[in-house]
């Protein structure tokens, strides 16, 4: 073979870049984290070359997307300091509760220390443990202000007997031995990409041309439970609903025993009853249900999501009154998607939203706050359990799926039944995600839903940001139902017309 010349040296190198990885742009923040499992502390380093020599401003976020809760990660956080590569302290001054100054880095490259105390059963905290980790990124790691889009490396170093390292975030190098690399692009992925640490079941494998991993830190059961299959099979009925799957590798944590939940752009972090084996079908219908609500998040809040979440302010609560879309219409869809992907029956998906239904109107506060207004103050009554909580508020996790069933009644009604809910979901997936890339407003949901719809729902809006009581006769008439008010029962009407019928079967099945 000749050799080759600078011209076509240059061609082959440019044409090679991908395969060797170089060209990725160099990460500018290099963490290393090692785990304390004795006294549950994360011990973290570091390595962050400023771009100037101008003040460094480093900040730990307060809050996490989808937990909207200050929790003010940074009282967790100790022993801060500030070196140069060979070891000569830098002078640092702390400024409010999340801010650590750094007046001047003179463009040296500096080795950032401190400890983080991990030792909470929430999906949003960390947690160190004898045999396990779960590592809740918002609360551990720091970015320079004004440079959160920019790549970063994070290895853990894991403990001895330590096997595994699962997250929906890029693995760089081998995957072998004690040290695990992950990759982000920016610090939105970082934070929105926990990870979990230890011996727990791995379980990957491909499904519909995607790689899925199962990371279970309490499998028992799991291999004679339907689980994996009945997971497929939602995945597929989510996809052929959006018709797109927004990642190309998912993962899904499933930890021990605890509360809670909390969905991620391309993985879940949930908190079990920490076994496979449950007692009944109805406790494995609501844990497929509660794996359904995480799932679909990742079209209907991360992806389609109010224009408030996102790029996200770290720093103070972020307020959006179209919550009850992102949350209900989620509520609304986990048993929609069951019974798509034949998991649930007719009757399972009625009882369930008949429930809701008796919720909302038989708790007093449904006279005093409107859905609108419980998606704004979400941030004061998160985990606010008020005595007079139930008289004076309502929740959109409980209202929000009963505005789901309504708009898709509605939407089926004015259409003729060749439009739905689903329709709106995919205009606004494909419009404000996937084309614009950014987040919609308040005014651009309801325009979106009049396109749909063919006319305006002055009535639907009415019920949204008002207290005003649900007609539900004339709401569910439409698709064959009826509302028993003294069993608060969705009940099929006996003798329909054509069009109820068909709103009804596409629905709800024969």
């Amino acid at each position: 073979m000749n050799r080759l010349d600078k011209k076509q040296l240059l061609v082959f190198l440019l044409l090679c870049l991908p395969f060797f990885g170089w060209a990725q742009n160099p990460a500018r923040y290099n963490y290393v984290v090692e785990l304390d499992t004795a006294k549950h502390y994360l011990n973290v380093e570091l390595t962050y070359n400023p771009k100037d020599t101008k003040e460094l401003i480093l900040k730990m976020p307060v809050w996490a997307p989808g937990y909207y809760l200050i929790m003010d990660f940074p009282k967790h956080l100790t022993d801060f300091a500030v070196q140069t590569i060979d070891g000569k302290e830098i002078a640092w001054r702390k400024e409010g509760k999340n801010a650590w100054i750094i007046p001047n880095t003179n463009g040296q490259t500096l080795k950032v220390t401190y400890r983080i105390y991990a030792n909470a059963r929430s999906v949003a905290d960390s947690r160190v443990e004898s045999h396990t980790a779960f590592i809740a990124p918002n609360g551990v790691f720091m970015y320079a202000e004004g440079e959160k889009n920019e790549p970063i490396e994070v290895t853990y170093i894991l403990p001895e007997n330590w096997q595994n390292a699962s997250s929906g975030l890029k693995v760089k190098g081998n995957a072998n031995g004690k040290h695990r690399t992950f990759i982000a692009n920016d610090f939105d992925i970082l934070y929105d990409s926990p990870v979990l640490l230890g011996n727990h079941l791995v379980k990957k494998f491909i499904h519909e041309g995607h790689e899925y991993e199962f990371a279970l830190e309490t499998p028992e059961g799991f291999e004679e439970s339907p689980f994996e299959d009945d997971f497929r099979k939602m995945v597929t009925a989510s996809s052929q609903m959006m018709g797109h799957v927004p990642y190309d590798n998912y993962c899904l944590i499933h930890l021990g025993r605890g509360p809670g939940g909390l969905e991620h752009s391309n993985s879940q972090a949930c908190y079990t009853s920490g076994t496979f084996r449950f007692p009944n079908q109805k406790s494995y219908l609501n844990y497929m249900a509660f794996t359904t609500h995480e799932y679909f998040h990742l079209y209907n809040v991360k992806a389609i999501r109010p224009i408030e979440l996102g790029p996200f302010d770290y720093d103070k609560e972020v307020h959006t009154p179209t919550l009850w879309i992102g949350e209900g219409f989620t509520v609304y869809y986990e048993t929609q998607l069951l019974l798509r992907a034949g998991i649930i029956d007719k009757e399972y998906l009625l009882t369930d939203l008949s429930g809701y239904i008796r919720d909302t109107e038989t708790t007093e506060g449904h006279r005093h706050m409107s859905l609108r207004q419980s998606s704004y103050d979400i941030w004061l009554n998160f985990f606010n359990r008020a005595a007079n909580g139930n008289d004076v508020r309502i929740s959109y996790y409980i209202k929000g799926p009963v505005m789901g069933l309504l708009f898709d009644i509605r939407l089926r009604e004015l259409t003729q039944g060749k439009k739905s809910l689903d329709d709106l979901m995919r205009l606004l997936y494909n419009r404000y995600y996937l084309k614009e890339n950014r987040g919609f407003t308040e005014e651009e949901f309801w325009t979106s839903a009049k396109e749909i719809a063919g006319a305006p729902l002055p009535l639907l809006r009415k019920y949204v940001d008002t207290t005003a009581e649900i007609d539900y006769d004339k709401m569910l008439a439409p698709a064959g139902l009826r509302l028993n008010k003294s069993t608060w029962k969705l009940e099929t009407i006996p003798s329909m017309s054509s069009l109820q019928e068909k709103i009804h079967t596409d629905m709800f099945g024969k």
